[in-house]
């Protein structure tokens, strides 16, 4: 007599990405914007009495047609790069780890939301769930923001399976090559004086709060990754740049790291990048190769902002050629890399 065959136990794939507007109208763009700027992880200064009303009265509804605009810009017939790619991403992923594994794909504002992709995977009964937020460097306002949601959602659950969290990847070996060999290929096509890596930035506020008895002093502190500063977003962004700089096979002196996308007035993450590319120039540094190595995918901070808004920057004051290197999308490395970091945990 045949013994019975066991079921089955498929391991769940959450990726997880920021988020995107349904469209570029206003009325979506503000959508989103109410959503993400209303994140008390996002906007942690302001007490609940005065952050909603004040971002959803004033903020969002002056910012929504302004964005809406640069969203016009970015979108394709396919609509938004960061959500065609993150699907693109997810079947690839599926199809590389193969039917013992259910990979579903998230935002985490918006559309597709974190609940149905997690409902997803519960309709599949899989055994377990491993997330992966689709943010290289860990940052309280990301990454965290993601594992709140998801632990929100899941908590409400009867039955609540077992859920890991892949944290960070700044230093991944995969991702790391991926930006490479990306990198590799433009500097086949020109000559380059000099590296920018530019990140998104975040207020030092918030590395403060997260500093290892006050470890971070936004210094030398930055110089290696280590116990002490793992978690450390600016020790991950330094870090990942280290790692290229090494792969490309340049130097410290021919690279500058450097961050982008501030909002309000307190001190964020410096140097900021459109204030860096300005005094280039007059260095000698008139060919730039820029790379957006805190995005995995094409979005309007690394299309829109690094590859126009900043090419026009550094033109104005003397610039000659400002190139920026794509996203890793859903390049086959990148697949690999991903599948790999999954297999691990």
């Amino acid at each position: 007599m045949n013994s019975p065959v066991a079921p089955s136990r498929r391991i769940g794939v959450l990726l997880v990405n920021l988020g995107t507007p349904d469209s570029p109208k206003t009325p979506d763009v503000r959508r989103y914007l109410n959503e993400f700027l209303t994140d008390v992880r996002v906007i942690d200064n302001l007490p609940a009495v005065v952050h909603y009303p004040l971002f959803q009265g004033i903020v969002v509804p002056l910012r929504a047609p302004k964005s809406a605009k640069i969203y016009q810009q970015l979108w394709t017939e396919r609509g938004s790069p960061l959500l065609f790619h993150g699907l693109d991403l997810q079947k690839k992923v599926q199809a590389e780890l193969g039917p013992e594994y259910v990979v579903a794909f998230g935002m985490r504002y918006q559309k597709p939301s974190i609940a149905k992709a997690l409902e997803e995977l519960r309709e599949a009964a899989v055994e377990r769930i491993i997330v992966l937020p689709l943010f290289p460097q860990y940052a309280a306002a990301s990454t965290g923001s993601v594992q709140e949601k998801v632990m929100e959602i899941v908590g409400k659950w009867w039955i609540v399976p077992s859920i890991s969290f892949i944290s960070a990847f700044s230093d991944d070996p995969g991702f790391i090559g991926t930006i490479v060999e990306l990198g590799k290929r433009e500097m086949a096509k020109h000559q380059y004086d000099h590296i920018v890596f530019s990140y998104h930035g975040i207020p030092e506020r918030h590395i403060t709060k997260g500093s290892f008895h006050n470890y971070c002093q936004f210094g030398s502190c930055c110089d290696t990754l280590n116990d002490k500063n793992r978690y450390c977003y600016r020790a991950q962004c330094f870090e990942t740049s280290r790692l290229v700089a090494a792969g490309l096979g340049i130097t410290p002196d021919q690279y500058t790291v450097s961050f982008q996308s501030r909002l309000g007035r307190d001190p964020w993450l410096k140097p900021y990048t459109d204030f860096a590319l300005k005094d280039m120039p007059a260095k000698g540094i008139k060919n730039v190769l820029a790379f957006s190595p805190a995005f995995v995918a094409d979005c309007l901070e690394t299309t829109i902002e690094v590859g126009e808004e900043f090419k026009e920057m550094f033109e104005e004051v003397g610039g000659e050629h400002w190139q920026l290197v794509p996203s890793l999308n859903s390049e086959p490395q990148w697949v690999d890399a991903v599948a790999a970091m999954i297999r691990r945990n």
